[in-house]
């Protein structure tokens, strides 16, 4: 029901700054909560960043903090991540997620891949030393 569309990927130097934008167009948008995960090659796919329903509550991987910031609104059914201070070990394929369950899931939860119900395509981040 719900195809979250990924953009704003692309090619950036170590140190640099790149903006990810995230549509995920529903009815229901508003009390989705929402993540990005990303995968590098020969790697596990892990948290980046998530977001619950209301935009209070966040939760960041521990390779990311203090760099990414995790944002949306409702108004434009559209979740951002804001990343700065780039390396190369950020280079990866950064996928958005949605999850439409009728509880809201813990924060913790937020972190779990499998709490997601939709996930894009995939947008590929490359970052050069």
């Amino acid at each position: 029901q719900v195809q979250p569309v990924e953009a704003g990927g692309g090619s950036v130097q170590a140190g640099g700054s790149l903006r990810l934008s995230c549509v995920a167009s529903s009815l229901k948008f508003s009390s989705f909560a929402m993540g990005w995960f990303r995968q590098a090659p020969g790697k596990e796919r892990e948290l980046v960043a998530a977001i619950d329903w209301s935009g209070r509550s966040t939760l960041y991987g521990d390779s990311v903090k203090g760099r990414f910031t995790i944002s949306r609104d409702n108004v434009k059914n559209t979740v951002y991540l804001e990343m700065h201070s780039l390396k190369p070990e950020d280079t990866a394929i950064y996928y958005c997620a949605a999850e439409d369950k009728p509880r809201p899931p813990d924060v913790q939860a937020l972190g779990l891949m499998d709490t997601y119900d939709y996930w894009g395509q995939g947008t590929q981040v490359t970052v050069s030393s």
